[in-house]
Formats: structure tokens, C-alpha cells, sequence
């Protein structure tokens, strides 16, 4: 389905982890717009940058392991200014094991909390933590989070993931107090159900396809997008809200044009 994407020519932006998944398709989307996008990972990255140049932006690839901080705050230094830092990379299910996972939390092995923890929160304050410096030397610039969940009366089932989740939307609403003075927006958008590789794996490994429901990875970066493009997007900093959310408030689909409803856990998780 056609969409026409406000233009972000001449903006430079940085996705973490956007070698697949929904930081893959947030940089194709802001390919679309027109931005550079510099993409991070630690694979793929040169296909992603070549295919966002192919939407009509121009995408430069980084191999970047976001646990290593030295690589990291090169990073920064090398790309200089940023109009839009996007924190996606989370890697707290690496070597995922479904049935660990899942059993009760005193059950779950004690080495899963520093796989969320060093792969997962921790890589993201240190994103943040490298970048700021040239954002303030900007004052102006948005900083998006992927990772988080917007509504704190939902229990995503799992304590070590609620509780990194949980702290990815604190960290928007505390870094959006910090950096407002110099006029840095930090918003969450949070995707819902997506259609990501490890989704598709996951439920091809079963024999079954995923549901209906789910959505694009490109439908995360359409709301990225439209918040980029947004004049009064610091209004919106300190907030959180997934992606059907934006969807309803800008205007947009989903790459097949559907629309989707805020993606809710079921009543048993209510808090």
C-alpha cells in the first residue's frame, strides 16, 4: 500500500540494532523519508544500509556490538551531528529458550537477569550516554526508545523482562526531564505484537504462521517518522506509546494498510 512519508531529507539519524527486526524497518522507513541513516549491528548491517539507500535515503553501515562502550563512543565521535538517535538494540533474548523462559521465576536460571541487563538496559543508557554530548552541543535533537511498555498496570508475563522494559520507559521519562532545558525530546514508541524474523522463526519452528495481528517492523518506523517530522514533538517528550497509538494520532497504516488496535495483555496479567 502507498504511503506518502513527511520528508526528513537532510536529517541524520542513527537506529542501534537495525540490522533486523524493528530496527531494520525503522531505518527503511526513514530511508523512505529521505534521511541518512546510519544503521548499528553486529551483522547485515552493509544489506540494511543498502537497501535504505534503495528507498531514497542514504544509509551508512556501522558493525557495532553496543556492549563494547569503547566502539561505542567512537561511534558518536565518528558520525558527529544527529538530528535523531534511535535506541532499538536490546539483546536480553539471546540463545532464547522458550521453556526457561517461561517457567515460574524462581525456576528461571540467575543468569538470565544480566542477559536483560547487560544486553538490554545497560546498552541503552550507554547509547544515550555517548551520544548526548553532541545533542547537547546542538540543543535540539530526539531520542527515541523501542524497548519499553505503556501501560505499568500490565504484567508482560515475565519478571526480568517486565522489569527491563519497565526500566526502559523510566529512562525515557528521566532523560526527558534532563535533556528538556536543552531542548532534546526523548520519546518511547513501543511496538506491539511485530512480525519480526525471530517471531516468524519462532513460530515456524511450530509448524504455525503469525497471527493476523501482527504487525510490520515498517510500522514502528512510520511512527518514528512522523515524530521526527513533527514540530512539536518536545511536547511529546517523556512520553510512551506504541506504535497503534501514533498510528491513530498521525494518520498512518501499516505497509498493507491496516490498522491496528493498541495491543493489550490479557486480563490474567492485569496488575
Amino acid at each position: 500500500m502507498s504511503w506518502t512519508p513527511p520528508r526528513l531529507d537532510g536529517k541524520v539519524a542513527v537506529v542501534t540494532g537495525a540490522s533486523r527486526g524493528v530496527g531494520k524497518g525503522i531505518a527503511l522507513a526513514l530511508g523512505e523519508a529521505g534521511a541518512t541513516v546510519h544503521v548499528t549491528g553486529r551483522s547485515t548491517v552493509d544489506e540494511v544500509a543498502a537497501e535504505v539507500t534503495e528507498r531514497g535515503g542514504t544509509g551508512v553501515a556501522h558493525r557495532v556490538d553496543h556492549t563494547d562502550d569503547a566502539r561505542v563512543a567512537e561511534l558518536f565521535d565518528d558520525i558527529g551531528r544527529i538530528d535523531l538517535l534511535v535506541i532499538n538494540a536490546w539483546g536480553g533474548y539471546e540463545k532464547y529458550d522458550h521453556e526457561q523462559y517461561s517457567a515460574p521465576f524462581w525456576q528461571q536460571p540467575l543468569d538470565f537477569w544480566p542477559k536483560m541487563y547487560e544486553r538490554g538496559l545497560r546498552m541503552q543508557y550507554t547509547t544515550a550516554h555517548f551520544a548526548t554530548p553532541q545533542l547537547i552541543e546542538q540543543q535540539d535533537g530526539l531520542v527515541v526508545f523501542t524497548g519499553g511498555w505503556d501501560d505499568p498496570d500490565e504484567y508482560l508475563g515475565s519478571i526480568m523482562y517486565d522489569v527491563s522494559k519497565t526500566g526502559t520507559s523510566r529512562l525515557v521519562r528521566v532523560l526527558a526531564h534532563e535533556l528538556r532545558p536543552h531542548g532534546i525530546a526523548v520519546v518511547g514508541v513501543y511496538p506491539g505484537f511485530t512480525r519480526t524474523e525471530g517471531v516468524v522463526e519462532a513460530f515456524a519452528s511450530a509448524g504455525m504462521e503469525p497471527p493476523e495481528e501482527t504487525q510490520s517492523p515498517e510500522f514502528a518506523g512510520r511512527a518514528v517518522v512522523h515524530l521526527a517530522a513533527d514540530p512539536d514533538v518536545l511536547a511529546l517528550s517523556g512520553t510512551g506509546a506504541q506504535t497503534a497509538t501514533y498510528a491513530q494520532h498521525y494518520g498512518f497504516t501499516d505497509v498493507d494498510g491496516r490498522t491496528f488496535e493498541r495491543f493489550q495483555m490479557p486480563p490474567e496479567l492485569r496488575l
